[in-house]
């Protein structure tokens, strides 16, 4: 080989190294860039979802330190890994977990590593499990307290870096999580009026066009400034999929103002460098009282998000979705018609293409320690509207477990909620509470909310259980709230092991005991026994709730035997 050959083998060696050494360089990039479903797939592939709801986004106004204080301020249960475990076995394939973040931040704006922690570990239970996570910025939306991003441009400039700062904080302690934590800009961000339905409604004139011009460019501006600072935090915030709300996340819905639909038609979607990871989100909360009119209602806003929304180039998820509850407990009062919304709701977004995340009641308080379902029915309508009908979920309920629970009272009228939403007394006559030990004698009364502030208290005697009747001369038609207040002062601990309302025809309806004003409560919970004895519970014989023999509710039974009321049944 001559010494030009040897020169020439050698260049070329050299080259190839080079290539080599390039192609090493640039392959994790090349692989990085296709590791990342787009948000359409993400989407597509969440399933079903559900709302952590009540828990890390509870608050109070002002700061607190304590994590585990916050996540339980608003009665809910600090958050476990098997709640997640038994979501994602029943057959939900997401979770939006809403946090509140002002609490935990200081005067500068940083987030407090405990409350970080603590939301990094919730985030870590719903991936654990397999499922998609929704992380949010929550109640720091608003107006009031110390909410403090509000939808107008004076407000966008005033808190933009902050907010900024926030996106950079949350960004880069999730910076190396894949593709299943998806960021959700703010929620639901109304203007100066407070105005829900549309921007300036909440105004005296119900439109002002300046102010709700101002208020769509602010809520533009603050998605745009949430996708520019999680981007710029870099590794897999590059490519995660990132989802904006419209203007108070409001979804279009309904005819009666021409208004209806400029969330939608003023929304835009944020200029982002890396292509196809943005999505839209909305909310929904219809009144179900007529079935008809609200399966119109649906039909109007699915077409609606896709001609204002998907048109635009993104997915859409309905983020949140419920009933009104308009002055009652829907699942309670009207629960054929909750159903059939749900069902219709669930298959309706099927087919636009549309994820949904049912806000929180399925699993509630005291059933999330279980956990177990407190709507078993509900879960399962959800569940089979989009799995379909002959999906048969597992789904835990609170029937499976005695529940009781110590009530602390620490100072005088302090008070335990018995029944915390509001009940027709057309449909209830009574309410009655169970203890461990009969009261001390004054020391606790029933109290219940009527209408129009009429209110009535009835002492509770030192017996095991006791009954008040609603008296509607002094209540009214119907009650806002029943509790049961201490009436001393200092301390007194109780045990209840039961609280349940009455309805006119003598059967029962067990209800959630919680916190109202000052005490606190303890929950307790033991699985029933298996067998028979676990079916044979004092339970109205109009229950028709269906057990295995070892005593497991069953809610969809497949041919065999199984016990109903005591008693042998076939299917």
């Amino acid at each position: 080989m001559t010494a030009m050959q040897r020169n020439v083998e050698i260049i070329r060696n050299n080259m190839r190294k080079l290539m080599i050494t390039l192609t090493a360089m640039t392959l994790p990039a090349a692989l990085h860039a296709q590791s990342f479903e787009s948000a359409a797939e993400a989407v597509s592939h969440f399933g079903v979802g559900w709302n952590l709801g009540n828990t890390l986004d509870a608050n109070n106004g002002q700061a607190c330190p304590d994590p585990v204080q916050s996540e339980t301020m608003w009665g809910q249960p600090v958050t476990s890994a098997a709640l997640m475990t038994m979501m994602h076995r029943a057959g939900f394939g997401a979770i939006r977990v809403p946090v509140t973040w002002y609490p935990h931040m200081d005067a500068d704006g940083k987030v407090d590593a405990a409350w970080m922690k603590r939301v990094r570990e919730v985030v870590d239970y719903v991936l654990g499990n397999g499922m998609y996570c929704l992380l949010n910025v929550h109640h720091d939306t608003g107006n009031d307290g110390g909410h403090w991003l509000t939808a107008n441009m004076q407000t966008y400039r005033d808190t933009r870096e902050r907010y900024e700062s926030l996106w950079r904080q949350i960004a880069e302690e999730f910076r190396d999580y894949g593709e299943r934590l998806l960021f959700e800009g703010y929620n639901e961000m109304t203007d100066k009026y407070q105005s829900w339905c549309f921007a300036s409604f909440g105004s005296s004139a119900k439109y002002v066009a300046a102010d709700a011009a101002d208020a769509y460019e602010a809520i533009n501006s603050y998605a745009q400034s949430f996708v520019d600072a999680v981007r710029a935090t870099g590794g897999n915030n590059a490519e995660r999929n990132l989802v904006v709300n419209t203007y108070a996340a409001c979804c279009g819905s309904g005819t009666w103002n021409s208004h209806l639909k400029d969330p939608l038609k003023e929304m835009k979607l944020p200029q982002d460098k890396t292509e196809g990871h943005l999505a839209f989100q909305v909310h929904s909360y219809p009144n179900v009282k007529n079935i008809s009119s609200v399966k119109s209602e649906v039909d109007d806003m699915m077409s609606a998000l896709k001609t204002h929304l998907q048109s635009k180039g993104a997915p859409v998820i309905i983020g949140e979705w419920g009933t009104a509850n308009d002055g009652e407990d829907d699942y309670r009062v009207r629960r054929e018609n909750v159903l059939a919304f749900a069902d219709y709701f669930v298959k309706r977004a099927n087919d636009y293409g549309i994820a949904t995340f049912w806000w929180m009641g399925i699993s509630d308080g005291m059933a999330r320690t279980l956990p177990a379902f407190s709507q078993p029915d509900l879960a399962q309508t959800i569940l089979q509207a989009h799995h379909g009908s002959d999906y048969s979920p597992v789904l835990p309920t609170t029937d499976d477990f005695d529940i009781w629970y110590t009530v602390n009272y620490t100072g005088q009228w302090q008070e335990l909620n018995l029944v915390s939403s509001t009940v027709s007394l057309n449909d209830y006559k009574a309410v009655k509470v169970e203890f461990d030990e009969k009261p001390l004698s004054g020391y606790l009364s029933v109290k219940a909310y009527g209408t129009n502030g009429k209110e009535q208290y009835v002492g509770v005697p030192q017996q095991l259980s006791y009954t008040v009747s609603f008296n509607r001369t002094t209540l009214g038609t119907s009650v806002q709230r029943v509790t049961l207040q201490y009436g001393k002062t200092g301390s007194y601990s109780i045990g209840v092991r039961r609280v349940c309302l009455i309805k006119g025809d003598g059967t029962e309806e067990d209800m959630a005991v919680s916190p109202f004003w000052g005490c606190t409560v303890e929950s307790h919970a033991t699985p029933k026994p298996a067998g028979l004895a676990g079916v044979m519970t004092d339970r109205p014989a109009s229950d028709d709730a269906i057990y295995s023999l070892s005593g497991q509710r069953i809610l969809q039974p497949m041919r065999g035997i199984y016990i109903r009321n005591g008693r042998k049944y076939i299917k």
